[in-house]
């Protein structure tokens, strides 16, 4: 992976930034997936060029107007280092329009690899730095620490898997520890305290699936809250009410497919945008 000159930032951090964000665009993070099958439903060909064409449709009609543009990186990974030179691509230009990027690659690991992951997608320096990215703590919250101190170093953001939307993850999300807490709910507890450092408001954030059945304890982290799920999953924007009481505010819900199978005409996947972002902003107040 390619590296850049660091240039001089002023940059305000990551947590004010998407806060600004949701003002100006409303609380919709959209999801870039270059699913095969959905580049097969645009007529394209599941292939580094239709994955082009692709990310930057997508990229183009709809970055700037949503809060957060979340590349899932493996869909870009399978096509190998020309599909790592596409994502570089859409982070690129989707920064320089102003838009806030999150790398969805829920990366985690313990020390010097922990720090090249950090290096790699949160460095400036990196050619495909973003301003956020999704991190596992399943190796323990600590070993996040490398991410946590690149972007606090650079002003960008962390989101950590703290409920995710499968059901299978329950299995240890939920499983209980000495002190009584769920995985989940300590998980939470460790995101606050990172926060607490960068009162009011923090740049590190949970992922908490829209799909829960039910609502843990302690999602007032101080940060925001990542919400995967609408759509294909089948959570839907009514669900959030119940799900996220009491931190509405801080919630970005999640969509992918939803919105990109209106594609590829722009007219389309604008309006389908639109539509679902205005009904998160209704219920989210």
């Amino acid at each position: 992976m390619s590296r850049r000159a660091e240039a001089p930032t002023t940059l305000a951090p990551f947590g004010s930034r998407l806060r600004a964000a949701r003002v100006a665009r409303g609380p919709l993070c959209l999801g870039l997936d270059p699913h095969p099958a959905l580049l097969q439903g645009w007529g394209l060909r599941d292939d580094v060029a239709g994955l082009e064409v692709f990310s930057r449709t997508v990229t183009d009609a709809l970055a700037d107007r949503v809060s957060l543009l979340k590349p899932q990186m493996a869909f870009f990974e399978r096509h190998g280092s020309r599909g790592l030179a596409v994502l570089e691509q859409v982070v690129v230009e989707a920064r320089a329009a102003g838009t806030l990027v999150v790398l969805d690659g829920k990366r985690g690991d313990i020390g010097s690899t922990m720090q090249a992951y950090a290096e790699a997608y949160l460095d400036p320096r990196s050619a495909v730095a973003a301003d956020a990215l999704t991190v596992s703590p399943f190796l323990g919250f600590e070993s996040l620490r490398p991410a946590l101190q690149m972007a606090a170093d650079h002003q960008a953001g962390v989101f950590v898997l703290a409920l995710t939307s499968n059901p299978e993850g329950a299995t240890v999300q939920a499983a209980t520890g000495p002190d009584g807490l769920t995985v989940t709910e300590h998980l939470l507890t460790c995101v606050q305290a990172e926060n607490d450092r960068q009162a009011p408001w923090g740049s590190v954030g949970a992922v908490v699936g829209a799909t829960a059945q039910t609502s843990p304890d302690g999602l007032d982290i101080g940060g925001p809250l990542l919400a995967p799920g609408l759509g294909a999953q089948g959570a839907t924007p009514a669900d959030l009410p119940a799900l996220f009481a009491g931190v509405l505010e801080h919630v970005y819900p999640v969509a992918a497919r939803q919105v990109l199978q209106a594609g590829p005409a722009v007219r389309a996947l604008r309006d389908a945008c639109a539509s679902l972002n205005d009904a998160c902003r209704a219920v989210l107040v």
